[in-house]
């Protein structure tokens, strides 16, 4: 008996595994409005200057269709909890960092969203880190 219980609160994820999800579907949601937003940016549905696809400028529109299609794809990994999810939105985030940081001079400056981006890495490389010497630990 005792032997099955102590499988079973091993089996049982930890509450830094726990919020490692959390964190994973927070950034997925914020992953899918992201990709809306480019989406919007594509159909030309608000009425803002360069909303249009059809207006924008040859590497707006590259950026525009790569991250439409990269940021829900990130958001359905990220929510999954799969190991790919935080891989593509690490492109979608170093894509927007290049895109607002040394590219400023084409697409803007977005410090917030880069903030964001930066943020966001160095929590996910906290919660790695935990994990890892926490697994670590457990196998001594």
């Amino acid at each position: 008996m005792k032997d099955t219980l102590a499988g079973m609160a091993a089996a049982r994820p930890s509450q830094l595994d726990g919020a490692y999800h959390w964190f994973n579907r927070l950034v997925a949601l914020v992953c899918l409005a992201m990709g809306i937003v480019y989406w919007v940016r594509l159909l030309g549905l608000y009425p803002g200057l360069l909303w249009r696809f059809d207006l924008m400028p040859i590497h707006w529109q590259i950026a525009s269709v790569v991250l439409a299609v990269l940021y829900p794809f990130a958001a359905v990994g990220l929510w999954l909890l799969a190991s790919w999810g935080p891989v593509i939105w690490f492109l979608c985030a170093g894509s927007e960092v290049v895109m607002f940081g040394p590219l400023s001079g084409f697409f803007g400056e977005k410090n917030g969203l880069l903030a964001f981006h930066v943020l966001v890495a160095a929590i996910y490389v906290a919660f790695r880190v935990a994990i890892h010497l926490r697994k670590r630990h457990a196998a001594v």
